[in-house]
């Protein structure tokens, strides 16, 4: 009797680990990584995208790509059946898909959880940004920070098992300012930032969306410390070898710039509006990152990327 018993709940455990996890922006910066550490861990893993062969070169062969995007009703059903769980890693944030960002990350993803609810999926788990205070996102009106502060609180009144991932800003973003030999960071940025990796953001995610006791939790999502561009660029050197110079020019002209473009050039205001809003990161959240770091080790197994590392990743050293 028990034999049988055992076997039916084997049974069960089993089917429940083939039915797949749906990653919303599975080829991302974040989603790519997520997707990568779910298969690790011998997980199912589906992802929907608009060009399945562009998919599958990044991601490889074990996922299963629905080709649709989106943005299309029937695309996200299709996506959705027999999922047992979503995270969603979906980004407008270049400068093709930048005019339909409140289409992708808003109406898009309240659509995807309105079908998901249909669908009787509870597992969500959604990437956000590091902390969102209604002051300065109005004050510096950042429609992508309104757009995930209704998702959250979409989130939140629902009856999804929810977790909100908060990420730092990504260890991509003192890379992306080097040009021939210098760091080159509009308003010089501030006294010390956190960021992570996504490899980092790979694993917690992962981790995340394949526990049941962190519903109803926003956690923050951090690397190991909080640092200055100068100080960066300064370990990166340490690194590569090779000096990497810090300057810092000004922001003014280039909030001129973004406001004569506004019209005809969204990508560089929203550009622009953060680089104003990662110059006044509010450095309170800033002295708690060793704390909410701790808090991550504590609670998930993985090994911390520190920007050596991951600059070390990042020029093959």
């Amino acid at each position: 009797m028990s034999t049988r018993q055992d076997t039916k709940w084997d049974k069960m455990e089993s089917e429940e680990k083939r039915a797949p996890i749906l990653v919303l922006g599975g080829t991302g910066h974040y989603g790519r990584h997520i997707v990568g550490s779910l298969l690790e861990r011998g997980q199912a893993v589906r992802v929907l995208s608009r060009n399945a062969a562009n998919a599958r070169r990044i991601l490889g062969g074990e996922v299963e790509i629905v080709e649709g995007d989106i943005t299309w009703r029937e695309s996200v059903v299709e996506a959705l059946g027999g999922v047992k769980a979503i995270v969603i890693s979906v980004s407008a944030f270049t400068p093709r898909l930048i005019r339909k960002l409140k289409l992708i990350e808003r109406d898009s993803v309240l659509m995807a959880l309105d079908e998901a609810q249909q669908a009787s999926i509870s597992r969500i788990v959604y990437l956000s940004a590091y902390e969102l205070r209604p002051g300065p996102i109005e004050e510096l009106d950042l429609k992508i920070g309104r757009i995930k502060l209704e998702i959250e609180t979409a989130l939140a009144k629902s009856g999804f098992n929810w977790t909100v991932l908060g990420q730092a800003p990504s260890m991509e973003i003192f890379f992306a300012m080097i040009r021939g030999g210098k760091m080159i960071v509009p308003g010089g940025g501030p006294p010390s930032l956190p960021t992570v990796s996504p490899l980092d953001t790979g694993e917690i995610a992962a981790q995340t969306v394949l526990r049941k006791d962190l519903g109803g939790r926003r956690i923050r999502v951090t690397g190991p410390e909080a640092i200055s561009f100068p100080e960066a660029a300064r370990r990166i050197s340490a690194v590569t070898g090779e000096r990497l110079a810090f300057q810092k020019i000004p922001l003014f002209p280039l909030r001129v710039a973004s406001l004569v473009a506004r019209p005809f050039n969204p990508y560089l205001v929203h550009l622009v509006g953060s680089a104003r809003l990662m110059n006044r990161f509010p450095q309170d959240l800033a002295a708690q990152v060793p704390q909410d770091h701790r808090w991550l080790v504590d609670t998930f197994a993985y090994t911390p990327t520190t920007l050596e590392m991951e600059a070390r990743r990042r020029f093959g050293i």
